[in-house]
């Protein structure tokens, strides 16, 4: 986890995150800092930072945003996702419940795990399908449709999530524990 501020005495914090991204590191950087304006935050933002807060700010509010931070980089360090007694591993396409481990298959998997990674997030069946199934698929958007009926059908007696339709937008993940 890094924090910079824009203004450092010999590189300034816009130079410093480029370099940190050129160089591949993954790590979550806030920027923190008196520059306010939307092209200020713009460009912050297209360099690769996670978040931006603007000073004065209060400490607390600075807390919450690293540890939200850090949460979301565990997920993707780990590739493992914890939805109540649910364990989704990434690697193995595997989702642990109730003592029984399942081997999805991957494309049911990758789906489970985008819905779950932003609980009550709406995703349209667009937005799904280009994340999830190549952009030269011969697939439609009902492709999404049955591979989320197959996942509620495996799923059914979960009671950590739920897989809600929104009616004439897509879908989202609830996590109910």
């Amino acid at each position: 986890m890094t924090i910079l501020d824009i203004m450092m005495p010999k590189l300034d914090g816009y130079e410093l995150l480029k370099q940190i991204r050129e160089s591949g590191m993954d790590m979550p950087v806030l920027m923190v800092t008196a520059k306010q304006t939307l092209s200020d935050k713009k460009k912050g933002f297209l360099l690769g930072a996670d978040d931006y807060m603007v000073k004065p700010f209060e400490e607390e509010e600075m807390l919450l945003r690293v540890a939200a931070l850090l949460r979301r980089a565990k997920i993707l360090t780990e590739r493992k996702l914890t939805v109540g007694n649910t364990e989704l591993i990434y690697d193995s396409l595997t989702v642990v419940s109730g003592g029984t481990a399942q081997v999805l298959p991957k494309k049911e998997f990758l789906l489970l795990y985008k819905l779950l990674s932003f609980n009550n997030k709406t995703f349209t069946r667009r937005q799904l399908m280009d994340e999830i199934w190549d952009l030269d698929t011969e697939s439609d958007e009902h492709t999404v449709n049955v591979h989320i009926n197959k996942l509620r059908d495996r799923f059914r007696d979960n009671h950590d999530f739920e897989i809600i339709t929104v009616r004439g937008l897509g879908y989202k993940a609830v996590k109910l524990s």
